[in-house]
């Protein structure tokens, strides 16, 4: 294959990209889809102990069942990116009853602890 035919499939790919992220169907892994609507999530992990973090998930005013999703889904991305494991110990997550999820700026807040 010729080097103008593989520069092509490149310029074609980065187009292609491109385009699917201009139009929502590809983000950067901060969004979780759950029933039609799209939650953004974020995790913070603590400077003192890598393997304790924070994962928000909102709006909760949208749906709680979408942000706590959105805030497990960023926990546990975390704990792969730091620790290389998807076992969590939640402190406040997401087996915890709804009406005592702490909530924050329409964001529901959790709590855990990557298991290595």
């Amino acid at each position: 294959m010729g080097m103008s035919k593989v520069m092509m499939r490149i310029g074609l790919s980065i187009m292609a990209a491109a385009g699917l992220a201009g139009c929502g169907l590809v983000d950067n892994g901060t969004a979780v889809q759950y029933g039609g609507m799209t939650f953004k999530g974020a995790s913070e992990g603590n400077k003192a102990d890598r393997a304790q973090f924070v994962s928000t998930g909102g709006p909760v005013s949208a749906s709680i069942d979408g942000a706590s999703r959105a805030a497990a889904y960023q926990g546990t991305v975390y704990c792969i990116n730091v620790l290389g494991t998807s076992d969590v110990d939640w402190q406040i997550g997401p087996d915890t009853p709804q009406g005592q999820m702490p909530v924050a700026r329409d964001d529901v807040v959790f709590r855990g602890r990557c298991v290595e």
